[in-house]
């Protein structure tokens, strides 16, 4: 069985959850980080030096760190060849997109417009450079749009990891309060995302405990 450690509202663990979910595999989900504690213990620094969140042992394998290598082990070990082809070819395909996503979209979602609107306390939050900050972000959202126009998912006609490492990013993306410009094939995307149990189970989750107030 699975064991992976992180709590439900790290963005980073959702990734990882949902593609244990997508993938329906025997897990157990530690919470850690953040209030919940335990990454600063000798037994958890045993498995991770960081410190950090997430962490997945599968068995007797050696912990893994690092969400994107997590994700590539997952999908390596338990992925069928349309999630995780096994020609290097298309696998690269795939990976591409999900170098991009991580890169280019959850980098410059998460600290410069998440964390600004959700973890700053409103007397400390800067809206010009919220702005900014989405305009940087929609380039990239306007690249995607234009991809998921000729294709229901991000690499291609099938549902893959690429996916998943894009993806998480948009339910916080859609439900916090920001002006966002007009994608309407980012948005069925997203729809189609959201009707997958799996998403909604471990990405369609509440953030409240990351919410800073003055």
């Amino acid at each position: 069985m699975l064991k992976v450690w992180g709590r439900r509202s790290s963005s980073n663990v959702q990734a990882v959850m949902w593609c244990v979910g997508e993938l329906d595999l025997a897990h157990e989900r530690i919470d850690a980080g953040f209030r919940y504690g335990v990454v600063d213990t000798p037994a958890y620094l045993e498995l991770n030096p960081n410190g950090t969140v997430p962490t997945l042992v599968d068995g007797d394998a050696p912990p893994l760190w690092e969400t994107g290598a997590i994700l590539r082990y997952l999908a390596s070990s338990y992925g069928d060849d349309a999630f995780w082809p096994a020609c290097s070819q298309a696998r690269a395909g795939v990976d591409k997109w999900a170098e991009w996503a991580k890169i280019n979209v959850a980098l410059n979602f998460t600290v410069p417009v998440f964390w600004q609107v959700v973890r700053t306390p409103p007397s400390r939050r800067d809206p010009s450079a919220i702005e900014r900050a989405l305009v940087r972000l929609d380039h990239f959202l306007a690249i995607a749009d234009r991809q998921l126009d000729s294709a229901p998912f991000i690499a291609g006609p099938a549902f893959t990891l690429a996916d998943i490492q894009f993806g998480h990013c948009l339910f916080r993306y859609y439900d916090i309060d920001i002006s966002r410009a007009t994608r309407p094939q980012l948005r069925a995307y997203y729809d189609r995302l959201a009707a997958r149990p799996a998403f909604r189970e471990h990405v369609i989750v509440s953030y409240e405990e990351l919410r800073a107030t003055d």
